[in-house]
């Protein structure tokens, strides 16, 4: 039968953290000791530093980086925010940033803006309350007023993914106007003469970068401008690329491309699924070039042509650009542009 009343509980208590005072008790040793092997290591003996280390290990102590980052008024990481976590390109930037910062002895955040200007927005207050060390960001809007008052104001900014010259940050792209001259050119060249050009939304200045270096591509043959087909898309994703597709076997087969330019590689394996589902072969049918080539390219059912980015070169760029600006008081930001490079494959080659 069970008790009638309210029983008495017993709250567990929480086991309280080992602090600076019981290392040095437990040492033998002073606070200040226990102090420089924590921050200023090559200060203590080895001797000394040994003991030390020995009873942070027996009693468990763990450092508070919280009141250390307090006191120096930054923490030691980094953060990236990144455009679209979906996308396989930003998760290999953000491993180029992971290598440097760990070689600097330093940690990441990775946030996620999902192409919204108000979570960016969001983040960038957050991040700036954390007193992280640097904020690395692939901008929605790159001409944003917020980017130039985290410098301002003490936290330093490089853009990655948009080159920017605007004497207030470090930035690091690729050159996605070449990038898509190129990905034209080598369509042009093999005959196409009817193109598409899939991509939006028009407010991404990496979309609108690409499709200039096509329209250039397609100036510089002569073709005329309506003969490159604009597919707007509302995203950069596997799914709008299926859309682009059943949009493209719907047009008239006399107004209908043979071939299709995509502003990225996700596009590009959602455009390619929609054309094999609906019968189409690619690149009979529809030859197909994607940007980014990202790991899936290579891996597709017809193996995707591509505009190579150097995708963790850029991340380990900028934030050794970052992490030079927040040490170094003679810092110069600089613009640093990579070229990129198309890798041919089947989806406009063929198997010959």
């Amino acid at each position: 039968m069970a008790p009638s009343g309210t029983a008495d509980r017993a709250r567990p208590t929480r086991p309280t953290a080992a602090g600076v005072k019981e290392v040095a008790a437990a040492a033998g040793v002073s606070l200040g000791t226990v102090s420089n092997v924590l921050n200023r290591p090559e200060m203590v003996s080895p001797t000394t530093r040994a003991k030390v280390e020995t009873a942070m290990a027996t009693l468990g102590f763990v450092r508070n980086e919280s009141a250390r980052q307090l006191r120096a008024g930054s923490s030691r990481i980094l953060a990236y925010l990144m455009l679209d976590a979906g996308n396989p390109f930003f998760t290999d930037v953000a491993r180029g940033v992971e290598e440097a910062a760990r070689a600097a002895g330093l940690s990441v955040f990775l946030c996620n803006s999902n192409e919204d200007a108000d979570r960016e927005a969001d983040y960038l207050d957050l991040l700036e309350q954390q007193r992280v060390q640097g904020v690395l960001i692939t901008p929605v809007d790159p001409d944003s007023a917020r980017l130039s008052k985290l410098p301002a104001r003490g936290t330093p900014v490089v853009v990655v993914d948009r080159s920017i010259d605007d004497g207030a940050h470090c930035s690091v792209a690729v050159d996605d106007v070449f990038g898509g001259e190129v990905a034209l050119s080598h369509l042009l060249e093999l005959g196409h003469e009817r193109i598409a050009f899939v991509g939006g939304p028009n407010n991404i200045g990496q979309v609108t970068d690409r499709r200039e270096g096509a329209r250039r591509a397609m100036k510089r043959a002569g073709r005329p401008a309506e003969d490159l087909v604009d597919l707007v898309t509302g995203a950069l994703t596997v799914a709008e690329g299926r859309g682009a597709g059943q949009r493209l076997a719907g047009l008239p087969a006399a107004r209908r491309p043979t071939a299709a330019f995509c502003a990225n590689d996700l596009l590009a394996l959602g455009l390619l699924q929609q054309c094999v589902s609906l019968g189409l072969r690619v690149p009979d049918d529809l030859a197909i070039v994607g940007y980014d080539d990202i790991e899936f390219a290579a891996a597709a059912a017809v193996p995707l042509t591509s505009v190579r980015q150097p995708r963790q070169l850029l991340g380990r760029t900028a934030a050794e650009l970052l992490l030079d600006e927040s040490s170094n008081p003679d810092h110069e930001h600089q613009r640093v542009t990579f070229t990129p490079e198309l890798v041919v494959r089947t989806s406009t080659r063929g198997n010959g």
